[in-house]
């Protein structure tokens, strides 16, 4: 790891202006790529007290060997510099957004001679128009099948058309109708040419007076007595409009506009896209990226504009892009739009109305997309094999952890610590299994010693309900370490079973007091390790130096997902003993009297300021209370502290008289 001062620029070495920066590694491959109203202000940001960045800004830096930076004229500049050299380098630390499938586009070949309707995936190709993209390929072709009667343009790859042309003979669609048969000379290259227009401005949205001008033409053909030819014009306006159909309509102002949604967390960041044309949503897509540096979602929102229109001109940019929240300053990113649509587009975040309905619709989308991509990583076998062996080997073990426990300690100012413990076997929760300790035996700031206590209940559980049995399910000629005692239905006991990797959130002071609590019990085949939040280190007990594990590493994502698992069932049970602390009234805290004696007291005297202003002989008298219950109820409630009850500090239970 460099030190970023080695690097960093002398004094007075970087122009305030505005540019595009760049960070390299030691092997000069480009690591960052950022863009700054003021490379001055932006570029010192970086070279602070590192333990004032956020940490993965400081991975960066450490990772980094040199920076170099190219000054431009404005903002707008350095946008579209920074989007080329993000696709020319690919930068590690860098926001990319992944297509989490390939999307289908319809597709219109206008760069052609006799242009051809087809569904296209991948790169965009010049001279193409494009409609979409839609989420399967069978719906273009639905829709497709209803347009071919109105325009009857042709669909054919370019083999079929030269044997068509070739015999002389259309093939099946241009019999029934559904193909104007260029390739016969049935209709010219310009006839041909102006189906395929119509068509495209059909997609585009304009139907309203195709539909109209189809409906003049229908009546006068009636009136003119050609049935025949108002019958088809009539089918042709009912083909149309089940076309239509398929696409609700969503703004009811024929609204052209792209609505842009993000779900995130602390790892990964989802973004949904409906594309609304003609005040219909014509086509959505989605995309998943790990979160690699401390961005902003206005950050997120400039990357994926700058992917999602990066190679986009003309009308594919909309007259209006609705987005979460706007990146700090907006104005560059709107000239940068408009200058590639070629007329103004709006940017901005809707606030009410049908557009903020619709965002709230695209929002849903991402956060399912995001709850899916999670799901379908965690679930995947061969992606936790993967990851169970990966950490096998980084953490020097002899086998791959088919269970794992994480401990995670939580609480307010020192005040309810209490800690939890969850399970993962073969990469996957066991919640049935989850724990949570309750620390009584001290109050206070103090996680490792929390930590201690509970790794140390936890296996000295384990130890006494193992020596309780006696036996091991084990089968003849085994020499199974982690087999467990079962009870009669063969089933393991609570507690029974070890892991084979203990994982504790937090740093190598965590990680010391939980490898201590195993070797004061004398457990030596239990692997530990932490993980700690700032730079997401794993830490190993005796070592000076973390693992540092690959950001797209499989093993990794399984030890964060272990981690944060551990933190929320731990903040969940703190939050629970807070909100009952608060909830508690002056009966509470009076050691010794249970929920069944309380409601006595409240039911006998009708409420605590009676209560408190009776005699002991008079509490004495409620069933169930006895004298010395009585004189504890007097004394607590008239201001005296009662002695504090004695505390067993090996189980944390109060040890009664």
């Amino acid at each position: 790891m460099a030190d970023p001062s080695s690097y960093r620029p002398r004094p007075g070495e970087i122009p305030d202006s505005p540019g595009v920066y760049r960070f390299r590694d030691e092997h000069r491959r480009v690591i960052y790529v950022g863009k700054a109203k003021s490379l001055r202000q932006r570029l010192s940001s970086y070279f602070q007290d590192i333990t004032g960045l956020h940490p993965r800004t400081a991975t960066m830096v450490t990772t980094a060997a040199s920076v170099e930076w190219t000054v431009v004229a404005t903002e707008v500049e350095a946008l579209q510099l920074e989007y080329s050299w993000i696709k020319e380098y690919d930068p590690r630390f860098n926001v990319k957004y992944r297509d989490d499938k390939s999307y289908p586009s319809l597709a219109v070949t206008m760069n052609e001679e006799f242009p051809r309707v087809q569904v296209l995936r991948g790169a965009k190709r010049r001279g193409v128009r494009y409609f979409g993209p839609y989420a399967h390929a069978w719906a273009i072709r639905e829709t497709v099948d209803l347009l071919l009667r109105v325009f009857p343009v042709r669909t054919c790859s370019a083999g079929v058309f030269k044997r068509a042309h070739a015999i002389g003979r259309p093939c099946l669609l241009g019999y029934i109708e559904k193909c104007s048969a260029p390739c016969t000379g049935r209709v010219s290259p310009e006839e041909h040419r102006a189906l395929a227009e119509e068509f495209c401005d059909f997609m585009a949205g304009r139907t309203g007076a195709y539909l109209r001008r189809l409906e003049a033409e229908m009546g006068e053909a009636a009136e003119a007595l050609e049935y025949e030819r108002a019958g088809r014009l009539r089918d042709d306006i009912e083909a149309l409009r089940r076309a239509m159909e398929k696409n609700a309509v969503v703004l009811a102002d024929a609204t052209d506009a792209d609505l842009i949604a993000l779900a995130e967390d602390e790892l990964e960041a989802a973004v949904q896209i409906f594309h609304v044309r003609g005040g219909r949503v014509r086509g959505q897509r989605g995309w998943v990226t790990d979160r690699v540096e401390n961005v902003t979602t206005g950050e997120l929102v400039e990357s994926a504009l700058q992917q999602l229109y990066g190679e986009e001109t003309g009308e594919s940019v909309p007259r209006e892009v609705l987005v979460p929240a706007l990146p700090e300053p907006a104005e560059p990113l709107t000239d940068w739009l408009t200058e590639r649509r070629g007329s103004a587009v709006s940017l901005r975040v809707p606030q009410r109305g049908d557009k903020r309905d619709l965002m709230t619709t695209v929002e849903r989308n991402a956060q399912q997309a995001l709850v899916l991509h999670k799901t379908k990583r965690a679930s995947d076998l061969t992606t936790r094999s993967r990851a169970l062996e990966e950490i096998a080997e980084n953490l020097g073990l002899d086998s791959a952890p088919l269970r794992i426990e994480c401990f995670d300690i939580s609480h307010l100012q020192g005040d309810d610590v209490v800690a939890s413990m969850v399970v993962f076997e073969d990469g996957l929760a066991r919640k049935s299994e989850y724990r949570r300790f309750q620390i009584k035996s001290f109050a206070g700031q103090d996680d490792v010693r929390a930590m201690h206590e509970v790794v140390s209940r936890r296996f000295r559980r384990y130890l006494r309900e193992r020596e309780r049995t006696g036996e091991w399910a084990v089968e003849e000629e085994t020499d199974d370490a982690f087999a467990a005692p079962v009870e009669d239905d063969g089933r393991p006991k609570r507690f029974a079973y070890p892991p084979q990797l203990v994982v504790v959130d937090g740093g190598q002071p965590q990680v010391a007091a939980a490898r201590r609590a195993l070797d004061e019990l004398g457990i030596d085949d239990v692997a530990v390790c932490g993980l700690a939040k700032r730079l997401e280190e794993v830490w190993l007990p005796a070592e000076e130096d973390p693992v540092i594990l690959p950001r797209t590493s499989e093993g990794l994502y399984l030890l964060q997902r272990v981690r944060d698992e551990a933190h929320r069932f731990a903040i969940r049970y703190q939050r629970g003993k807070r909100s009952q602390s608060i909830r508690k009234g002056p009966l509470d805290a009076i050691p010794g009297l249970g929920e069944t004696r309380k409601k006595a007291l409240l039911k006998h005297f009708g409420s605590v300021k009676r209560l408190r202003a009776a005699t002991v002989e008079e509490i004495s008298e409620v069933p169930g209370i006895g004298r010395r219950t009585a004189e504890t109820v007097a004394a607590a409630l008239a201001g005296q502290a009662p002695a504090a009850p004695a505390v067993n500090t090996a189980t944390g239970e109060i040890v009664e008289d």
